[in-house]
């Protein structure tokens, strides 16, 4: 334990015993610590692992730590230790299958179960000193706060804001999470450093009789005093008829209908308030949609998806993940479900992950139908106070609870009780991968962990298999099952390859199109029929540049040029959100001679609409799905062909479902096999192959137009043949001799600083100091291609290390190298982290 953790007290008498109750508990915080605390004997019955707990940390900051571990062994020193300073939670909100989770995590990337307990739990479930407090505009006060609520709400409302710790000095007190906790659970304050997202239960107002009016003689007494104020009566006559009059009696009515319906104003409401006839009352609803029910799904499998689930159960007999390696639109998904059903059948929970929240829409969709209200969504992109309400859904486990969860990586950290499936779609996106902030942590990886301790199997889906995942099946610790055909007898696309360099050669390029899917295009609009194209660049063009000079607009805070943007009118750095106008003249030597570099996303849609004045063209990138909902929106107009040219990056690949799509073109595949990274090869061949597969879903061969300057390019091939095995095999062997995973395991280590000299000095450090152990397996430091992102220049420093039981041992000199360095004198501000198995 950490001795400044505990606060030392010379008049003191007090000799802490062995049978005193202690309490390790997990900060919020990047330490790699637990650290102990003193309960005191009025916490201990309600002490449990897994609540939350108040503790101060540090001389003046409080914090809402969660209990690892109890026990009654005092820690080693002569230490008063500081006392818990409040209990938050009656009932657990982690359970122990979670915290196993959170070890593995913890130790498996590098990083501390502070930042593991940061990660999983919704933000509003962490309370910090820093967090800010204001009174909820929409609270009503019913006279139910004691006289410290109230003087604390008065505080709030002349000040407008404040933060704990101002609080705790305002109430005289060293904690006043108590009290914020009550205040929150009436939802009288709001809480968080961004207030739109702090959780505060979702309500709306419902008008009832006053206590006052209870009887008919009461009620008769109110209707003849409002014989003067006609509007009123005829206010209240309406509500009387609607509820306790009504022939399906109720006693209350939504205040938002009650005034639509009687056509007055709230002024009437008001004065009937106010005259103590009717009340007011704030009732609490769920944010989840809970009002769908399960039609009777009729969908029965062919032939051929019925033997793929009978060889998926087999495999799970033999407790190890099973890989479901079928084609695109091979009816996967609805294997899936019958899956699931099964696993309902038994009182079970499934988790069923996809890698991008965008395809939670179509997905839940289908569920839906099939499962009704049993199966819900869970994804960053929901407000914070969304994310609250699906984790105590699911935690406690009840009849309405969500029992299939579809969600994007961050729902592997739900708290689940009965895990009876867990199904990874599209297994092979690396978006899976949490890149920053820590934990770096891989869902698909880490789902099968979760599968581990709940005893549960692990489906890998895809038609485009990682190669990690591929070589676990090759050694036998993945099972793999095949489909090998398409639903009802679809044809796999024809793909072609359009050669970029002979049509330029010959002029015959349309645009940015070339003369062959041009006239792909043309025909499919021509029969009403849809089509796909994929850049994986968003923007006008990727940059300017001066046709005199060469000199190219950079961002001034990052080493990377600057994007530009026409519908915003300027450029754009991708990496910080720096803006700037698109200069006029040059930087350096002032020529007028400015020109657009490259393509994007942007200019293809505006050069369609020259080309095809006819078509409705959208384009879907992160510029236009922002908002919340838009994504979802654009999906459901192209699936009701309110668009006919669809234009995206990546997101268009990713396992969406059109039944009217006949063309795909992929404008640049070169820009995907020349990206500077060992697994270009890999993810060209897996977008290529995804983007193919939208085409021709629908009874009609779809037809796919690769275009490439490097037309006979082996992997270009390879997608033409569907050949994955043959790009495994090739590939593998030139990851065995240059050591890649998956045969070795690789640490990216990032070393940052403002000071680009300091930089050097501390990645050389720590480089002289990992090859003292890891000798030839330490690469670098060198500069990343962009060395400088938010004005922090920064280096990376691999490690290739051999898999081995000692991997552990590795892991844990590698961290204490690290913290030896930022221990080193001139090294103040230097941030290292490492990332396992980078992507």
């Amino acid at each position: 334990m950490k001795e400044s953790f505990f606060r030392t007290n010379k008049n003191s008498d007090v000799c802490i015993m062995s049978v005193q109750m202690f309490a390790d508990v997990i900060l919020p915080l990047p330490l790699h610590d637990k650290f102990t605390y003193l309960v005191a004997p009025g916490f201990e019955p309600n002490m449990k692992v897994g609540i939350r707990v108040v503790v101060q940390f540090g001389a003046r900051k409080f914090f809402s730590a969660l209990v690892f571990r109890l026990h009654n062994q005092p820690p080693e020193g002569d230490f008063e230790l500081k006392e818990i300073e409040a209990v938050l939670d009656q009932e657990p909100i982690v359970n122990h299958a979670q915290i196993i989770a959170w070890e593995w995590v913890a130790n498996y990337y590098c990083c501390s179960l502070g930042e593991v307990y940061k990660a999983a739990l919704p933000s509003a479930l962490k309370l910090e000193s820093q967090s800010n407090i204001c009174v909820n505009p929409n609270f009503e006060t019913t006279g139910e706060l004691n006289g410290e609520e109230t003087a604390l709400l008065m505080m709030l409302q002349g000040k407008g804001q404040a933060n704990i710790r101002e609080i705790n000095q305002f109430l005289g007190k060293k904690s006043s999470y108590a009290t914020l906790k009550i205040l929150l659970e009436k939802n009288a304050i709001l809480m968080e450093e961004k207030l739109k997202e702090s959780y505060k239960p979702k309500t709306v107002s419902m008008i009832r009789l006053a206590k006052e009016v209870s009887s008919p003689d009461e009620i008769q007494l109110a209707l003849e005093s409002l014989k003067k104020a006609r509007k009123q009566s005829e206010l209240l006559t309406y509500f009387l008829s609607a509820t306790i009059f009504h022939q399906e009696p109720k006693t209350s009515l939504l205040k938002k209908e009650l005034l639509e319906q009687a056509g007055v104003s709230e002024a009437v409401l008001k004065a009937l308030i106010d005259k103590k006839i009717l009340e007011n009352e704030s009732v609490e609803i769920g944010r989840l949609e809970m009002n769908h029910s399960a039609d009777q799904y009729l969908y029965e499998l062919n032939e051929v998806q019925e033997k793929t689930l009978l060889e998926l159960k087999q495999a799970f007999r033999s407790n190890r993940p099973v890989l479901l390696h079928g084609v695109t639109s091979s009816g996967k998904t609805e294997i899936y479900i019958k899956l699931i059903e099964e696993v309902l059948a038994e009182g079970k929970q499934v988790l069923y992950l996809v890698p991008e929240i965008g395809l939670t829409s179509q997905l839940i969709t289908r569920l839906k139908r099939a499962f009704g209200d049993r199966a819900g969504i869970y994804h960053s992109k929901f407000n914070d106070a969304e994310r609250v309400e699906i984790w105590f859904n699911i935690l406690h486990d009840k009849k309405d609870s969500y029992q299939v969860v579809v969600g994007a990586r961050s729902a592997v950290f739900l708290p689940f009780k009965m895990l009876g499936l867990i199904i990874v779609d599209e297994e092979h996106e690396n978006s899976y991968k949490q890149f920053d902030p820590a934990p770096r942590y891989n869902a698909r990886d880490l789902a099968i962990v979760l599968g581990q301790i709940h005893k549960s199997p692990v489906l890998l889906g895809t038609a485009t298999p990682s190669f990690e995942s591929y070589y676990n099946v090759k050694l036998d610790k993945y099972a793999l099952v095949e489909l090998n055909e398409r639903f009802q007898g679809i044809e796999m696309p024809e793909i072609v390859v359009a050669d970029i360099r002979k049509a330029t050669r010959q002029r015959q390029m349309k645009s940015l199109l070339t003369p062959s899917l041009f006239e792909e295009m043309k025909l499919a609009l021509e029969n009403n029929e849809q089509v796909i194209l994929f850049q994986n660049r968003r923007g006008f063009a990727p940059y300017v540049q001066c046709k005199t000079c060469g000199w190219i607009p950079k961002c001034k805070n990052c080493d990377v040029s600057l994007t530009y943007h026409k519908f915003r009118s300027g450029l754009v750095c991708h990496y910080c959100g720096h803006t700037s106008s698109l200069p006029a003249n040059c930087g350096e030597c002032h020529s007028e001679d400015i020109q657009t570099k490259g393509f994007g996303t942007e200019q293809i849609e505006e050069e369609l609409g020259l080309l095809f004045p006819e078509a409705s063209i959208a384009r879907m990138d992160l510029d236009t799905t922002r908002a919340k909902r838009s994504f979802e929106q654009m999906i459901y107009k192209f699936e009701n062909r309110q668009i006919d040219i669809l234009v995206g990056t990546q997101m268009v690949t990713k396992g969406l479902d059109f039944d009217h799509v006949r063309v795909v073109g992929i404008l640049n595949a070169d820009q995907l096999l020349n990206y500077p990274d060992f697994r270009s090869f890999e993810r060209s061949f897996q977008l290529m192959a995804q983007v193919s597969g939208r085409a021709g879903r629908k009874g009609k061969r779809g037809k796919v137009v690769i275009q490439s300057s490097q037309a006979d390019h082996e992997v270009l091939q390879e997608v033409v043949d569907n050949n994955f095995i043959q790009l495994f095999n090739r590939q593998m062997h030139e990851r065995k001799l240059f050591r890649y995973p998956p045969y070795f395991r690789l640490i990216k280590l990032v070393v940052k600083h403002k000071n680009r000299d300091r930089l050097d000095l501390g990645a050389n450090q720590l480089a002289d100091l990992l090859r003292k152990h890891f000798r030839n397996q330490v690469l670098g430091p060198e500069y990343p291609v962009v060395g400088r992102i938010q004005n922090w220049y920064q280096k990376e420093i691999w490690l290739k290390l051999e898999k081995s039981k000692v991997l552990n041992q590795n892991k844990r000199m590698l961290m204490d190298a690290i913290d030896q360095v930022k221990s080193l004198p001139n090294n103040g501000g230097l941030v290292i982290y490492a990332d396992v198995d980078p992507m």
